[in-house]
């Protein structure tokens, strides 16, 4: 039989808390991580806002000769990986670390250090760049360190998938455990893109949104009939993925069990989302997790507040659960912390997993204009408490047509 995998840590780094319980009290008390950036070269932008992490001292961290090779992104998820390891109380023996790995997942990896150098490059009269760019940027260089520090020596892996990238890392992961091939696994993604050029490059495709005039922290309208766009994120979050037997033997504390998993292609246009693609990743993950559609209680959708992303995710989910659709609350927390993109699935998915430990769910925040497409229960403007979840769902759909849905549930030994 194919082995149980539960969730037994958590850490996170993000524009709404440094901190899972922090993370999750600001999603529930709606709380927007979205402002104007104050950043140096916010007035080349014709976008101004974003949601950056604060409250982050690097050097709280790590030493100067450490940040001279650690990148932001990276630097964000060794933090959120040392928050994971620490709320598992993962103490792993050596002969237990070759059955240990990392599957992370991030869109650009060290952004920040690709664009200096090119600006070094280009507009200095420097022929020469930092002597560790590659080491820095590369996309599984936060992967590689987190391997490094708690020296795991299986299964080391980064995926690039747009925003699914950190959702397929996490359900890559749980097969590797679910096989065989690994006890223990540390999932999840990290991104650092809030740069000039990473900005540019979205604000030229269109799809982010517009500040809105009031207020700068409701500029992300999902669902929302006045919706206008995305906004970009950064972050990190890690999950420790665990065999069941081996987690209720050593006494740890799970959070949910992860059940259920699937990814997929549209296969058909590199922006544009296709309902029929999502609902086959969702009736594949509810296959996988041998649930029926009534027994999810919870959907964190990805919800990007773009025109055509929100109305393929409704007509998707209304495939999937027909009749029930409208009965399951679904909200999209980017409405608060924005897009992580690399990063977001595993922000998500920690939510829907706390949603499930709390008996609670988050709301989709500045909901006060409704699409008529867009018609299902997207839990407006403030969260709801006092409920009995039992099994919770993720979507993650990338541009690339690469869809990804995770379910978890209570765990029951």
């Amino acid at each position: 039989m194919a082995r149980r995998i539960v969730i037994t840590g958590l850490g996170i780094i993000s524009p709404v808390g440094n901190h899972p319980t922090e993370f999750f009290n600001r999603l529930m008390a709606g709380q927007s991580g979205i402002k104007r950036l104050n950043t140096p070269f916010v007035a080349q932008l014709g976008t101004r806002i974003g949601a950056p992490v604060e409250n982050f001292n690097p050097s709280e961290h790590f030493s100067k000769m450490q940040l001279t090779s650690i990148e932001r992104f990276s630097q964000f998820a060794l933090v959120a990986a040392a928050q994971a390891v620490a709320d598992a109380r993962l103490n792993l023996l050596d002969g237990e670390k070759p059955r240990a790995g990392v599957s992370m997942g991030s869109c650009l990896g060290g952004a920040g250090t690709l664009e200096d150098g090119y600006i070094q490059l280009f507009q200095s009269d420097e022929q020469r760049i930092k002597p560790l760019s590659v080491l820095l940027s590369m996309n599984n260089a936060a992967a590689s360190h987190i391997s490094i520090k708690y020296g795991l020596q299986g299964s080391n892996v980064t995926y690039a998938t747009a925003c699914s990238s950190s959702a397929i890392a996490i359900g890559e992961a749980y097969r590797q455990i679910k096989h065989g091939y690994c006890d223990v696994m540390l999932a999840g993604g990290a991104e650092a893109m809030l740069t000039l050029g990473a900005m540019k490059a979205w604000e030229a495709l269109r799809t982010l949104a517009s500040e809105d005039e009031l207020d700068a922290g409701a500029s992300c309208k999902p669902f929302a009939k006045d919706r206008s766009g995305l906004v970009l994120g950064e972050g990190a979050a890690v999950l420790v993925l665990e065999d069941a037997e081996r987690a209720v033997q050593r006494g740890a504390k799970i959070y949910a069990e992860l059940v259920g998993y699937d990814c997929s292609s549209d296969a058909g246009h590199i922006t544009k989302p296709d309902a029929a693609g999502q609902s086959r990743t969702i009736v594949n993950a509810l296959r996988d997790a041998g649930l029926q559609p009534h027994d999810i209680g919870y959907i964190n959708a990805h919800g990007t507040a773009t025109l055509a992303g929100d109305v393929q995710e409704t007509l998707a989910i209304k495939n999937v659960f027909g009749s029930h659709a409208g009965k399951i609350p679904v909200s999209s927390t980017k409405s608060m912390h924005g897009h992580l993109m690399g990063a977001t699935g595993a922000v998500e998915f920690m939510a829907a997993v706390l949603a499930l430990e709390n008996n609670s769910i988050p709301p989709t925040i500045n909901l006060h204009h409704p699409d008529p497409e867009c018609d299902l229960d997207y839990v407006p403007n403030q969260g709801r408490t006092g409920l009995q979840l039992n099994a919770v769902m993720s979507n993650s759909f990338a541009f690339g047509g690469s869809n990804a849905v995770l379910i978890a549930k209570r765990f029951i030994a």
